[in-house]
């Protein structure tokens, strides 16, 4: 599953470039040219990490840091603070209000890129590893392969994608919204159900393996990953 960044910069050119490069990396990113936007970005999706600058129209990155820290649906989005603030003091301050890291401008591509890799490695390890197991089903992202007990599982690319996402988060109940979001993308235009026919397809290949069934339906909910694998 490719991971979700947003990034919050109100210089142009700046946020144009982060943009280009963190795209290329293959990360999916958007943009809020203000803290207010940024808080509103994170309420409609929820990305996997945050590039913060600390300066920001309206609401400073510094206050979105600490009002995500405060709730407990955004507590743990690993966020990146930017800024050109250098003193040991104003760091300090930054990790103090829950940044996972701080980096200085002017900063080099390669340096923040490697900031990302490390952060997501250390606080989502699902999203930076070439392979993640859940059970006893195995995703190889590099070959795009699936098995599960040792058996090999075939997906179409949507399936694929889904199958990552659930598997970054097991347990967690997503709405068919939810789903259509992060796999599809948001400026996509799909209807609602049709996450119910790619998920039948999903529990048909898995369960060809092994007959039993872990993805969970909740009713009026959504589906789930069975946290027992």
């Amino acid at each position: 599953m490719t991971p979700y960044v947003l990034v919050v910069e109100d210089e142009d050119a700046l946020a144009t470039l982060l943009h280009y490069n963190l795209d290329k990396e293959g990360y999916r990113v958007s943009l809020a040219s203000d803290g207010e936007e940024a808080l509103m970005q994170v309420d409609e999706q929820m990305p996997d990490l945050i590039v913060l600058d600390w300066m920001l129209p309206k609401v400073s990155g510094i206050e979105v840091c600490r009002r995500l820290r405060n709730r407990a649906e955004t507590r743990n989005i690993p966020i990146i603070m930017l800024t050109a603030r250098g003193e040991e003091s104003d760091r300090i301050r930054g990790l103090d209000t829950g940044a996972d890291d701080y980096i200085v401008k002017p900063f080099s591509m390669t340096e923040l890129t490697a900031r990302i890799r490390a952060v997501l490695r250390r606080i989502r390890p699902g999203l930076a590893d070439d392979r993640i197991r859940h059970g006893d089903i195995v995703i190889d992202r590099v070959a795009h392969r699936v098995k599960r007990a040792g058996k090999e599982i075939h997906l179409g690319p949507t399936e694929f994608r889904l199958l990552d996402y659930l598997m970054q988060h097991p347990g967690r109940v997503f709405s068919r919204e939810q789903l259509l979001d992060a796999v599809w993308g948001s400026d996509v235009y799909v209807e609602a159900r049709t996450v119910d026919v790619h998920i039948g397809r999903l529990r048909k290949a898995l369960n060809q393996a092994v007959d039993d069934d872990p993805i969970r339906t909740v009713r009026s909910a959504g589906y789930s990953l069975d946290v027992e694998g």
